[in-house]
């Protein structure tokens, strides 16, 4: 499919024009960074605490940040996690919130008193059924002895209780209800409960319309070591695709490929500041994602340069490139536009869980292509004509790279 026949844009005459808006843009986005005193690190690597929360009905993010915050969280992260059906939130407390296991609970605690407070509480004198520990409910249990089991001793009685309690819990905890009881007659298929134990439970307990059903603890030192290794992995990445490239064409074009790629990077970065979006082990993935999609769109570009450079007799190596650009233009509208589409698509409907790792991916879908044309290829014509191999046949080494049979 063809989008234009036989484009003639000179890309390459308006390179200063590309590089000026990428300079500005790099620059906006590095002033944003250093504004900020660096980015906004998620809890995955500044360390901090993760509380699950499942409820009722659909969450209200505003009621639930407004009573975060007058429990004294005012720093919590609020997002959707899972699908929207099943009415989980992810509440992140950051590092100062929870630096110690005291504060750790503290913690905790204020997330359940503000889940109480906007969904209410219970009776006086009752626990919560879905936040109970499993101890607090078989001592409950024990003392009601809905089963008449005090006549076979304590010990027996203990046992068999502490039994039930757990496979109540268990059955509770199941997918199919995600920790939440919203009536104690589910219950009943639990083996070896009936309604005897329903009603000793109805009159210690009552049915929140919450649980917290999980919390993940991210220390300091296993953030910075993540800071670390994302950034290890992504200059690893980039090695590897400059050493590919250098054996695949010129030192040259791997070095263009690499600075176009962390062009889009800092670009992202930038953006991402300036939006004041965290970044989390998702948007790493994303980045990573990021440059292999720049190099892939730029090593199509150098590609065809090879191509042209093989068949064209002599030629200015700027015509060169240009004529290479619009002979691969369909190509990149055709693959650039369906991804686009794919990926803003992922971050429209995609919901928060993916929201940071679609918002790369959208910025990167623009400005990777863009960078294939507009930085990698303009480096590439600076320094071939700074090294005074001007035309086609002045580059005898690349021409040598290909196939001996593919020479005509």
């Amino acid at each position: 499919m063809e989008f234009f026949h036989n484009p003639n844009y000179d890309w390459m005459g308006k390179k200063w024009y590309f590089i000026g808006v990428s300079l500005a843009l790099a620059a906006i986005g590095i002033i944003s960074i250093l504004a900020h005193r660096g980015l906004a690190y998620g809890i995955d690597f500044r360390g901090g605490t993760l509380v699950y929360v499942k409820l009722a009905q659909p969450p209200n993010y505003g009621a639930i940040r407004g009573e975060l915050a007058r429990e004294g969280l005012k720093n919590a992260t609020l997002q959707r996690y899972d699908l929207a059906s099943k009415n989980e939130v992810l509440i992140g407390l950051d590092l100062m919130t929870t630096a110690s296991a005291n504060q750790l609970d503290a913690g905790k605690q204020a997330i359940v008193k503000a889940m109480s407070g906007l969904y209410g509480t219970g009776p006086v004198g009752k626990i919560d059924f879905n936040n109970a520990n499993p101890q607090a409910v078989a001592e409950q249990l024990i003392v009601a002895d809905p089963l008449n089991l005090a006549a076979k001793g304590a010990d027996p009685a203990q046992k068999q209780y502490t039994d039930l309690t757990k496979a109540m819990v268990d059955y509770r905890k199941s997918p199919a209800l995600g920790g939440l009881i919203e009536n104690f007659s589910q219950l009943q298929a639990v083996p070896g409960v009936n309604r005897k134990v329903i009603s000793a439970l109805e009159n210690s307990f009552y049915l929140s319309r919450y649980v917290v059903f999980n919390t993940e603890i991210v220390g300091p030192k296993v953030g910075s070591d993540l800071r670390h290794e994302a950034l290890y992995v992504t200059l690893a990445g980039l090695g590897a695709m400059l050493l590919y490239i250098w054996f695949r064409f010129e030192l040259v074009y791997g070095l263009a490929a690499v600075i176009a790629t962390f062009h889009d990077v800092i670009i992202t970065l930038g953006i991402f500041s300036l939006l004041n979006k965290e970044i989390s082990l998702t948007v790493i993935a994303a980045l990573l994602t990021l440059v292999g999609y720049s190099m892939n769109d730029t090593i199509v570009v150098f590609d065809r340069i090879r191509e042209n450079v093989h068949l064209s007799k002599r030629e200015s190596f700027k015509d060169l490139v240009n004529r290479s650009i619009n002979q691969t233009l369909s190509r990149t509208i055709l693959t650039s536009g369906l991804t686009f589409l794919a990926v803003m698509s992922l971050y429209l409907f995609g919901g928060e869980v993916i929201h940071g790792f679609s918002l790369v991916l959208v910025i990167g879908v623009i400005f990777g292509t863009y960078s294939s044309f507009a930085i990698a290829s303009p480096v590439v014509l600076y320094w071939q004509e700074r090294t005074g191999r001007g035309t086609v046949t002045e580059r005898p080494r690349l021409a040598a790279r290909e196939p001996a049979g593919a020479r005509r």
